[in-house]
């Protein structure tokens, strides 16, 4: 709450407890509190808050996340409202990239994809508010498991469960060789499912694998052929590049 749970309300019917009517200087004194109340709540401080968490609500709803990750977003806003970050830059932007964050570190698989199209802002724009948040607040976080994105393709895609499997275990080949180190989880979930496609002889087109994952078709393709060949899966390095 922006508020923090502490603010007045001031009821506009001038009667007591009871209903009864309140005296002609008591409705004066309470017009006067009215006024400085409103007054209280106008700076730009609380408007900014009220509307950032306005947007963590809605997100919370839209891409179904935890209250926890919604409260480890809303104290990294306040955090880089307190160091006066928020001062001629979008508040959705900066709210949004608090909430990106926040999954990241709740290990709750997100993309930048999903919050900027939930927060109708570029992913290019959004990511630059989150260097941002990483460089302001000196944040550590850690790299998404691909295990997360494996499964989340293959249904959005209809994938069998067999070759998920499969995918799993090529992902896991992946991690021992050190193929996974900084590599984008999404882009290295979907290629890995091409694979093992391929390898399982389960007909599924880049294009399609693409719409289901974000990904661009030329990098699954790119990176396919990598993969193939730090696994040492040489029969399947030929049809990755075709």
């Amino acid at each position: 709450m922006n508020d923090m749970g502490l603010s007045t309300i001031i009821g506009k019917t001038n009667k007591d407890a009871s209903g009864n009517s309140i005296s002609g200087g008591m409705r004066q004194t309470l017009d006067r509190l009215r006024i400085w109340d409103d007054r209280s709540k106008s700076n730009s401080t609380d408007r900014s808050l009220k509307k950032a968490f306005l947007i963590l609500n809605a997100a919370k709803s839209k891409i179904s996340i935890s209250d926890m990750t919604v409260e480890n977003a809303a104290y990294l806003y306040r955090k880089i409202q307190a160091k006066n970050m928020t001062r001629g830059r979008s508040v959705t932007a900066m709210v949004l990239a608090a909430l990106y964050l926040a999954c990241r570190e709740a290990n709750t698989p997100r993309t930048l994809q999903d919050i900027s199209k939930m927060g109708n802002v570029s992913v290019k724009y959004l990511s630059k508010h989150v260097r941002i948040l990483i460089k302001t607040l000196d944040l550590k976080v850690d790299q998404y498991d691909s295990a997360f994105f494996v499964n989340r393709i293959s249904n959005a895609a209809g994938i069998s469960e067999k070759t998920t499997r499969h995918a799993l275990e090529f992902l896991s080949k992946a991690k021992q060789s050190g193929f996974t180190s900084g590599k984008n989880p999404v882009a290295l979930a979907a290629t890995i499912l091409y694979l093992a496609c391929i390898s399982n002889d389960e007909k599924l087109t880049q294009k399609k694998l693409a719409e289901s994952s974000g990904v661009s078709i030329v990098t699954i393709r790119n990176r396919s052929m990598s993969l193939a060949k730090s696994l040492g899966i040489k029969q399947l390095i030929h049809t990755a590049v075709a």
